[in-house]
C-alpha cells in the first residue's frame, strides 16, 4: 500500500451519532402523534365502501341460514333487486348488504302489462259511475213526468217510458184525436199544456213521431197513412211550440206511417195501440263520454249489457 493514502480512522464517523439521535427522535415523534389521535371508524367504513363499489369490490355474504325469497317458485336469491336484460341472465348487485329479506326481479314488462291494465280498468269504472249517474238523473225526469201526467196515464190516454238517456211518451189516438183526423181534440188541449211546461224543463232534443196502423186511408183531409201520421206529429208539435217555452231547435218532426207497429196489426186491440204519436227526448251524451264510450265498447263487450244498453239506442243518443 502506498504510504500516500492515509489510513481511514477507526471506528463510526462522528455524524452518524447525530443522524441516529435525530432519527429516534422523529420515531418518537410520530410514535406521539398516532396515539393522541382518534379515528373515526363510521367515516373510514364510508369510504372503504366507497372504494369498493368504485372498484367493483364485491362483498361476500354469510349464509348463515335458509335463504328467504318473495316468491317459492324464484330459484335465485340476492340481496339486491335483479335488473331485467334482454337475454336470461340472473344479473344481482350485492352493494347492500343489510337487507333483512331478500327480493327477487320483475320484468318491467310485466310491470308495464299490469300497469296497463290496471288502467284501463280504472278508466272503464270511471265511465260506468259517470253513465249510471246520468241514467239516474234521466230516471227522475221520468219520475216528473209521471207525477204530473198521473191521471193521464192511469186513464189510458199517455203511456210514459224510458231508455238509456232516452224518455217516450206515447200518446194513444184514444183521447187525442178523432178517427181519420189530424186535429187534436180539444178536451186533450190541457193535457198538451201540461206536456209544454214539463219539457221545458227537460233537457234534450225532442222528436215528434207519427204513427198509424196497416188498414189504408183515403180522404179528402187525409189522402194517405202517410199524410196522417205526418200531420198528426205537426199538430202535436205546433201545440208544444206554444208559448215559446220548447226553442225550435230542439224540435223534429217525423211521419212513419205503418212502418213502425208498436203491436200487432192482427187484432183490433193492436191496431188502435199502433194509432199514436209518441214524444221521444234524446238526452245525449257529452263529446268526451261518447268517445270515451265507443273506445272502451271496441275491448269490453259487457259493457252496454253491464249498463243494460241497447246498441241501437247508443247509436240514437250519440
Amino acid at each position: 500500500m502506498s504510504a500516500d493514502i492515509d489510513e481511514a480512522p477507526a471506528g463510526l464517523p462522528p455524524w452518524m451519532a447525530t443522524f441516529a439521535d435525530l432519527m429516534a427522535l422523529l420515531m418518537c415523534f410520530f410514535v406521539l402523534l398516532l396515539s393522541f389521535s382518534e379515528m373515526d371508524v363510521l367515516k373510514y367504513k364510508q369510504v372503504a365502501g366507497s372504494m369498493a363499489q368504485a372498484f367493483g369490490v364485491q362483498n361476500d355474504v354469510v349464509a348463515d341460514g335458509i335463504p328467504k325469497g318473495t316468491s317459492v317458485i324464484a330459484q335465485e336469491f340476492s340481496p339486491g333487486r335483479p335488473q331485467p336484460t334482454v337475454e336470461n341472465v340472473v344479473q344481482q348487485q350485492t352493494v347492500d348488504s343489510s337487507q333483512n329479506s331478500l327480493q327477487t326481479g320483475q320484468s318491467d314488462y310485466g310491470q308495464d302489462s299490469s300497469a296497463l291494465e290496471v288502467s284501463e280498468e280504472a278508466a272503464r269504472q270511471i265511465l260506468v259511475e259517470k253513465l249510471q249517474a246520468l241514467q239516474e238523473q234521466t230516471l227522475e225526469d221520468v219520475k216528473e213526468l209521471e207525477e204530473a201526467l198521473e191521471e193521464e196515464t192511469q186513464a189510458d190516454l199517455i203511456d210514459i217510458e224510458s231508455g238509456f238517456r232516452s224518455i217516450t211518451i206515447r200518446i194513444r189516438e184514444k183521447g187525442s184525436f178523432e178517427s181519420g183526423s189530424a186535429t187534436i181534440n180539444p178536451d186533450f188541449v190541457p193535457v198538451m199544456s201540461k206536456l209544454r211546461d214539463i219539457l221545458g224543463k227537460i233537457a234534450g232534443r225532442i222528436a215528434v213521431e207519427g204513427h198509424t196502423d196497416d188498414r189504408p186511408i183515403s180522404t179528402p183531409l187525409s189522402p194517405s197513412n202517410w199524410y196522417l201520421s205526418s200531420q198528426r206529429a205537426l199538430s202535436v208539435a205546433h201545440e208544444l211550440l206554444m208559448d215559446d217555452i220548447i226553442t225550435d231547435e230542439r224540435m223534429t218532426v217525423v211521419g212513419y206511417a205503418d212502418t213502425k207497429p208498436f203491436d200487432s196489426n192482427e187484432t183490433a186491440e193492436g191496431r188502435s195501440r199502433n194509432r199514436r204519436v209518441e214524444i221521444v227526448i234524446h238526452q245525449s251524451l257529452d263529446e268526451e263520454t261518447s268517445a270515451e264510450l265507443q273506445e272502451l265498447q271496441g275491448m269490453d263487450d259487457d259493457l252496454l249489457d253491464t249498463l243494460q244498453i241497447d246498441a241501437g239506442e247508443l247509436e240514437a243518443v250519440n
